[in-house]
């Protein structure tokens, strides 16, 4: 007999139906990357200060991270892969290649998650407001002036001049 009881649930990944067992303490990006295969979606710091895990729960950004896998059954998760539409990419992908917006790449994922889910938020209205509400997600390689302006770019959001930047 199994000493570890598993749950089942049904999460909505990317727009699939997926069923899983899981542990009681399987967090949401463990199950993620280790058992639904999406390495898109990273580890950081594993405290949730970093924001390399940030995914969308039912269009809501959370860090994967700090969640349960059983607290979210049923629910719907979309990661970094989930974004683009078939080869076509999202526009926030697409806008982090033209603002060159990341160096690494490793936070990159968070980052644009993050993005799409703060442009569902309807909140940031200037550079300053994408700096303030995306400041939860670290960037170790300093791109956060360009993550903004791609950001700034897809929300139709004024970049001001460099004299002001």
């Amino acid at each position: 007999m199994d000493a570890c009881p598993h749950y089942p649930i049904r999460l909505h990944i990317n727009g699939e139906e997926r069923a899983f067992a899981v542990e009681s303490w399987v967090t949401l990006l463990d199950l993620l990357r280790e058992r639904a295969g999406l390495m898109g979606t990273k580890k950081g710091c594993d405290h949730g200060q970093c924001g390399a895990c940030t995914v969308l729960l039912d269009g809501r950004r959370i860090n994967a991270c700090l969640t349960l896998a059983v607290m979210q059954n049923g629910h719907a998760v979309t990661t970094i892969e989930g974004l683009a539409d078939g080869d076509r990419l999202h526009p926030l992908q697409q806008a982090f290649i033209d603002h060159d917006a990341f160096q690494c790449g490793y936070c990159t994922p968070g980052q644009i998650c993050s993005a799409a889910g703060l442009a569902a938020e309807g909140q940031a209205k200037t550079l300053d407001d994408v700096r303030e509400l995306m400041s939860g997600n670290l960037c170790r390689c300093g791109a956060y002036l360009q993550i903004a302006r791609a950001v700034c770019a897809v929300q139709g959001i004024a970049i001001p001049g460099p004299e002001s930047a």
